[in-house]
C-alpha cells in the first residue's frame, strides 16, 4: 500500500458486473476532480484470443489441464503484481487495452481479439484504478492484494452471474449458448482455486441476490433487474462504518450480521456513492499531505 500513491482495486469474475461498479467510481472521481488512470485486469492475459486457443487445445492434447483467464497460466500476473508495486512506488507503470468488440477496435486500429502494444500509464495521477479478475490475488508466488489500498469484490451469486455472461458474450461478441456454457465449465476449477479466495481479501463485497427463479441460468431470457434483486454488503473490517447512517439513507436497508447490511438492488449506485465517496477521499487527501 501507498499513501503517495494510492491503488483502488475492483475484483470479480467475467459477468461479475465490475464494468457498471466502474462506471459508478467514474462518476465519484469526476464529481470529487480526482485524477486517476485505469488499468483493465483484459490487458494482462498472456493470450490473445487466437492465442489462447491454440495454448488450450494444446495443454488438453498433452494432459497437462486446461487453461483458462480465470487461471495464472493464462495471465502474466506477474507483471501485473509488478505494475501494481511500481505504482505504488512511483505512480508509474504500464499497460495496454484487450480489444472485445468492434467499437473498441476502430477506436485503436487493432483487430478484435488482439492486443494494443504496451504503453505507460499518464504521469501526474491521484490514483490508479484497477478493474478485472486478480485485483486481490494471493498465491504461494504472488501477492497482488498487499498492493492495494483499497479492494472492492463484486460477487453476484454464481447463477446470476452465469446468466449475466451468458447474455453479454452472446449479445456483445457474437458467442452461442454452447460456447459461452463450454467456457465457464473450462474455467469452473480456476474459479474455485483463483477467483473465490480473493474475495476475503477484498476489504468491501457487494453480492447481488436476484428475487427471482435463476435456477437454469442457461435458459434464462432475460438478466434480472437490480429492482428485482437485494445487494449484501459486507466489510471486511466495520469498524469505523456509520451504519445508523447508511439505514438512515438507504430506504428498505437492513443489518444481516454485524459486519453485513442488506439493500435493495435499486438502490445499489446510492450505496455505493455513500460508502466509497468517502473512502476515496480519504485517500486522495492522505496522498496531499505527504506531498
Amino acid at each position: 500500500m501507498s499513501a503517495k500513491h494510492p491503488i483502488i482495486s475492483v475484483t470479480g469474475s467475467s459477468g461479475a458486473g465490475t464494468t457498471a461498479v466502474r462506471q459508478t467510481f467514474e462518476q465519484i472521481f469526476r464529481r470529487e476532480r480526482v485524477n486517476a488512470v485505469f488499468l483493465e485486469g483484459d490487458a494482462f492475459h498472456r493470450y490473445d484470443r487466437f492465442e489462447m486457443q491454440k495454448a488450450t487445445e494444446k495443454s488438453t492434447q498433452n494432459g497437462e489441464g486446461v487453461i483458462s483467464h480465470f487461471g495464472v497460466e493464462g495471465n502474466l500476473v506477474e507483471e501485473l503484481e509488478r505494475t501494481f508495486k511500481t505504482y505504488g512506488e512511483n505512480g508509474t507503470g504500464r499497460t495496454r487495452h484487450y480489444v472485445h468488440d468492434d467499437e473498441v477496435a476502430a477506436r485503436f486500429g487493432v483487430p478484435v481479439g488482439r492486443f494494443t502494444p504496451w504503453k505507460d500509464l499518464p504521469e501526474g495521477s491521484d490514483l490508479m484504478f484497477y478493474e478485472g479478475l486478480h485485483g486481490a490475488l494471493v498465491t504461494k508466488d504472488i501477492n497482488i492484494a498487499r498492493h492495494a489500498d483499497l479492494k472492492i469484490g463484486v460477487v453476484p451469486v454464481i447463477n446470476l452471474e452465469w446468466i449475466q455472461k451468458i447474455h453479454r458474450d452472446k449479445s456483445t461478441r457474437g458467442y452461442s449458448t454452447e460456447a459461452v456454457t463450454d467456457t465457464i465449465l473450462r474455467r469452473m476449477p480456476d474459479y474455485v482455486k483463483y477467483i473465490c479466495p480473493q474475495f476475503s481479501e477484498t476489504d468491501i463485497n457487494f453480492q447481488r441476490v436476484p428475487m427471482v427463479d435463476t435456477s437454469n441460468p442457461f435458459i434464462a431470457r432475460w438478466i434480472p433487474t437490480l429492482e428485482e434483486s437485494m445487494v449484501v454488503i459486507r466489510f471486511k473490517t466495520p469498524r469505523g462504518i456509520d451504519f445508523s447512517y447508511l439505514l438512515a439513507m438507504i430506504q428498505g436497508s437492513f443489518m444481516s450480521r454485524a459486519n453485513s447490511i442488506v439493500i435493495p438492488g435499486g438502490r445499489m449506485d446510492l450505496a455505493m456513492q455513500l460508502i466509497l465517496t468517502p473512502m476515496i477521499m480519504q485517500l486522495v487527501e492522505r496522498r496531499r499531505r505527504v506531498f
